[in-house]
């Protein structure tokens, strides 16, 4: 593992070469290719390759904002492309060059820059199950479908994401696990101007591929229809329409629209970031609110389990009303799947499926919404290269690299923390005290090994989840249970107990 602290020199390092610029060029266009042209022009054209050492990209940018946005975001796809024309690097680093700044970098990201953000310093290691913290890139929402003359004229002049006409509450499926959520939106979307706000903020959250973002994006087309003014942000948006306001020094006016529109909808904003982004964002929610405007907002988590979101703005989305988008039902997946073979039927007229078909498919893919949409996929090209309707065992080929044991139970830090309390005898709050006595130091040392191995949060968040500790204090205890494993047969069947305890749906 490369020491973090090792980033700015390597004397094993060599400057770019003629060669090297070329393999870079090479690399650059791989990732415009992959991740669109707005996407690399919006993050990228400010990277450069400073050196290659042994196994190790040394890549700089001018910004500390821009650093951190490519390293949360962008590091998994740049360390492939690397890798392609470098295959022995393993891992990269991105450091702040020293040097002075590009033109176009300007007061806005001076500013940017002063930011703490909650993030690894560690570089992306590809040899890490986890790299450095598991990010989670974040994929573009701009649609190529055009939409509604009306909602897209609004959202051009706001600055909003693009919206995609096919996501409105007709094409939405209903069902157990979705209805309050879709109730709450068409409550909220019908509402006439001038009318009071029932439920604000409206709070949505639902893991990926649940129909969070066709939800959001069908209450502001219908939201639209009742002449109000709707603007639609994920989160990325947010946060580089705000920079590029600073940086053209127009963040007044950008905020002047912002409170001046009836609904704001914002997708994804686990991923909002940066001090002064977050203090903006808290302040705009209390003007809108304040003012009997519209709020609604989705994430793939409850707003206390937001932990890279400050208090203040955590406790304002959590005033509101709630609600979470359950896992998908068979009933709602047949459902669904009923309502994707259709829409294929429409281009592809010979295509059917038997409802045999239908329901094994809807008992094997227990995921989500996007691996029905590749379940059909891969049956409309296998019967169409077969020329006939599909058997069943035909149908279970088709999609063998779909079906996927059903998925693991969200394990959350507080449900762990409760269930090792209960079974070593003690209270939680001894567990989160400061108290070093021998029967708590040792339950609450495996209740932090148990939250590293069973959620995917990072060291310090799960330190703040235990009294505020620092994330060096979570890793000796990481360790210190991993030794004793090994070791103490009696110690490890208690945890493997309490793994299944912690992961039985």
């Amino acid at each position: 593992m490369l020491n973090p602290r090792l980033t700015e020199s390597n004397e094993n390092a060599s400057a770019p070469t003629a060669n090297t610029k070329e393999s870079w060029a090479a690399i650059c266009r791989r990732l415009k290719a992959e991740l669109g042209e707005a996407t690399y022009s919006s993050w990228f054209l400010r990277l450069e390759l400073t050196q290659i050492g042994g196994d190790v990209a040394y890549l700089s940018v001018p910004t500390k904002f821009l650093k951190m946005w490519i390293q949360t975001h962008y590091s998994v796809r740049i360390l492939a492309a690397v890798g392609g024309e470098y295959p022995a690097v393993k891992h990269i680093v991105v450091n702040v060059r020293s040097s002075t700044r590009a033109p176009i970098a300007t007061h806005a990201q001076a500013r940017l820059d002063q930011e703490e953000f909650h993030e690894s310093a560690a570089p992306f290691d590809a040899a890490h199950p986890r790299g450095y913290g598991e990010p989670r890139a974040a994929a573009p929402h701009s649609k190529d479908m055009k939409t509604s003359a009306r909602t897209q004229s609004e959202t051009e002049t706001l600055g909003g994401s693009p919206l995609d006409r096919r996501l409105n509450f007709s094409t939405f499926i209903v069902g157990r696990s979705n209805q309050l959520a879709y109730a709450s939106a068409q409550d909220v979307a019908s509402a006439a101007p001038g009318d009071a706000v029932r439920f604000n903020p409206l709070y949505i959250h639902a893991s990926v591929g649940l129909g969070k973002t066709h939800l959001l994006q069908a209450t502001a087309h219908a939201a639209a229809a009742q002449r109000r003014r709707v603007i639609y942000l994920t989160a990325e948006k947010f946060m580089h329409s705000f920079a590029s306001a600073l940086e053209a020094s127009t963040a007044i006016s950008f905020k002047e629209k912002l409170r001046a529109i009836d609904v704001l909808i914002i997708d994804d904003v686990q991923f909002l970031r940066g001090k002064s982004i977050q203090q903006e964002f808290c302040h705009i929610l209390n003007a809108l609110i304040d003012a009997g405007r519209q709020i609604i907002i989705a994430a793939d988590r409850p707003p206390g389990e937001l932990e890279a979101l400050e208090e203040r703005v955590r406790s304002r989305l959590a005033g509101g009303l709630c609600v979470e988008m359950g896992a998908l039902d068979e009933q709602l997946r047949l459902k669904m799947l009923e309502a994707r073979v259709a829409a294929a039927k429409l281009l592809h007229p010979q295509f059917e499926l038997s409802p045999a078909v239908l329901a094994y498919v809807a008992s094997v893919i227990q995921t989500n919404g996007r691996d029905l949409d590749g379940a059909v996929n891969r049956l409309v090209a296998h019967a169409s290269l077969n020329r006939a309707q599909l058997s069943l065992e035909a149908a279970e080929r088709a999609i063998q690299d779909l079906i996927r044991a059903r998925e693991p139970k969200r394990v959350k830090i507080e449900d762990i923390q409760k269930l090792v309390a209960s079974h070593y005898n003690v209270s939680k709050a001894d567990i989160l005290s400061a108290r070093r006595t021998a029967n708590v130091v040792r339950p609450r040392q495996i209740a932090m090994f148990l939250a590293k191995t069973l959620t995917p949060r990072s060291l310090p968040e799960i330190g703040r989840r235990f009294g505020g500790r620092d994330h060096t204090t979570v890793l000796h205890a990481v360790r210190k249970i991993e030794g004793l494993v090994g070791t103490d047969g009696r110690l490890s069947e208690e945890i493997e107990l309490l793994k299944r305890m912690l992961t039985e749906n």
